[in-house]
């Protein structure tokens, strides 16, 4: 789409704050109002609406992207979302552990065992830990504390955490991140291990830097969304 407006603002609305092009209100791409939550967001959201050529190019307002998918989809398909987010619980990647080489195996054992530890306290979600990539049942218990706590966010947060597990692979990292107990860069070593050591030992092809640039970027824009969210 070409770009259609020269002046980009933002104002105080009821309820939070609107993004204007040449003074007419943003919309979300299903037309509905768009009022975010914070002006730090409505700032963001402007920034890229002002940050575009002369062509539109939705990939770019990462922003603007999670804000209308709380709006135009996390809010009408909540209990769908909230139970597919809340399913990559029973196949948790770091639940899934190498058995050899031994650098790898300890390599996850690093960087995943603590991010467990830490869901196991903040959610009393004793998640079980295999070796072999077979899928095996975790706890009831376990996956229904994580079920509760995904349900425990709003539209806003669902939308970041929903993108964030997606990159991740993994809830446990998604929740880790977005509760700030990681930051974005340790969310994607965390979740790219397995894919490292590959790289470590035969290299990367130009479509597997690329995919693995996405997912970072997925990351940083989805945990960036929740800090904006703050204000």
């Amino acid at each position: 789409m070409k770009r259609f407006y020269k002046a980009v603002s933002v104002a105080a609305v009821d309820g939070g704050w609107e993004v204007r092009l040449d003074g007419r209100p943003v919309r979300s791409p299903a037309k509905a109002p768009l009022v975010l939550r914070s002006e730090a967001l409505a700032q963001a959201v402007a920034g890229e609406w002002e940050a575009q050529g002369e062509q539109i190019d939705a990939h770019s307002m990462p922003m603007m992207q999670l804000a209308s998918t709380a709006v135009d989809v996390v809010a009408k398909n909540r209990a769908a979302i909230v139970e597919g987010v809340a399913k990559y619980a029973e196949t948790d990647l770091l639940c899934y552990r190498a058995e050899h080489p031994r650098e790898l195996v300890d390599r996850q054992a690093r960087q995943w065992q603590p991010i467990l530890d830490w869901a196991t306290l903040r959610y009393d979600a004793p998640l079980h830990v295999h070796a072999g990539l077979m899928p095996k049942p975790q706890p009831e218990d376990a996956t229904r504390a994580l079920r509760s706590a995904v349900d425990a966010y709003d539209d806003w947060a669902l939308s970041a955490l929903q993108d964030a597990t997606a990159a991740c692979g993994s809830l446990v990292l998604a929740l880790a991140l977005i509760e700030r107990r990681i930051d974005s860069a340790e969310a994607f070593e965390a979740s790219q291990v397995d894919e490292t050591w590959q790289v470590e030992q035969w290299g990367e092809d130009a479509e597997s830097t690329k995919r693995r640039a996405a997912l970072r970027a997925d990351i940083e824009a989805s945990r960036r969304f929740v800090d904006l969210l703050a204000g």
